[in-house]
């Protein structure tokens, strides 16, 4: 009879030593630090954030920061502090989303143009080379102009915009497996071309797909701003961060300049913590 043998200490251990480095980095631990105080926020804005970020409160608009609100008030008299606080949820919601959506599809459209090459690659290689060559933000605007602005319709503009630079990605990473000698032997079994892209070869190119859906999460959050700030992205009353620097931009020549700085702040930090994280994997992978 046979027996099972549980995997040895020898082949766990390349995956702890990665996750032992990633571990020592101060990059890598600053980032998470970073996104997961974000990530918090986004989750229990609500009760975390001290005052209602919705409730106006005309009597005290554009008060400076003090003790009663530690960031300010805003046109309304809002607190921005709260409003930082709860701003969170939306763009933490529609980034991962339009992230992972682009990554996806892009991922099994570059599996298919890599795996089947000839007519099939010219094809497609050239029209993602022609899609690649637009503004990703001037195409954005001009796909939202022509449906509509909502949070369903920024994911799957953001998505699709992603898709084409995911698939070049694993487009290159699927030529230098294509022709190994583990991909010939599926083929002599008979396997199907599914079977071979997503079972064999994809999990050998998992560590490209990883770094760039992690850089494209920092362009989607300042993609799903900059929309916002244009008006075509997150709707108010949402307390989102780029729809808030949007209505207030303008105080900044009136000195008040804490409507805007601490969501642009607020913007910039998360983008830069996963800028962190997306470097420090990258490093380790590159080794």
């Amino acid at each position: 009879m046979s027996t099972i043998v549980p995997p040895t200490p020898q082949t766990r251990e390349p995956r702890f030593d990665a996750l032992r480095v990633l571990l020592r980095s101060p990059t890598f631990v600053a980032g998470v630090i970073i996104v997961l105080w974000w990530v918090v926020c986004a989750i229990g804005g609500t009760w975390i954030a001290p005052q209602d970020a919705y409730a106006s409160d005309p009597l005290n608009s554009l008060m400076p920061p003090d003790h009663a609100h530690w960031f300010g008030t805003d046109q309304l008299g809002r607190d921005v502090f709260s409003r930082v606080i709860v701003g969170a949820r939306d763009i933490l919601t529609i980034a991962p989303l339009a992230t992972l959506l682009g990554t996806v599809a892009g991922t099994a459209l570059g599996l298919v143009v890599g795996y089947f090459e000839g007519w099939v690659d010219n094809v497609v290689g050239r029209a993602i080379d022609a899609v690649l060559a637009l503004p990703l933000v001037i195409v954005a605007l001009l796909a939202l102009a022509a449906v509509g602005a909502s949070n369903f319709t920024v994911i799957l503009v953001i998505g699709i915009t992603f898709m084409p630079i995911t698939a070049r990605t694993v487009r290159a990473a699927v030529f230098a497996e294509r022709h190994l000698d583990y991909v010939a032997a599926a083929q002599l079994r008979g396997e199907r071309a599914p079977y071979i892209m997503f079972v064999e070869i994809l999990p050998n190119v998992l560590a490209p797909i990883i770094v760039e859906a992690t850089v494209r999460l920092g362009y989607a959050i300042f993609a799903v701003a900059t929309l916002s700030f244009l008006g075509f992205g997150i709707q108010p009353p949402s307390a989102d961060w780029g729809l808030a620097l949007s209505e207030s931009y303008t105080l900044m020549a009136g000195g008040a300049w804490w409507t805007v700085v601490f969501d642009a702040v607020a913007i910039a930090s998360l983008v830069v913590g996963v800028n962190l994280i997306a470097d420090s994997v990258q490093s380790l992978l590159d080794r």
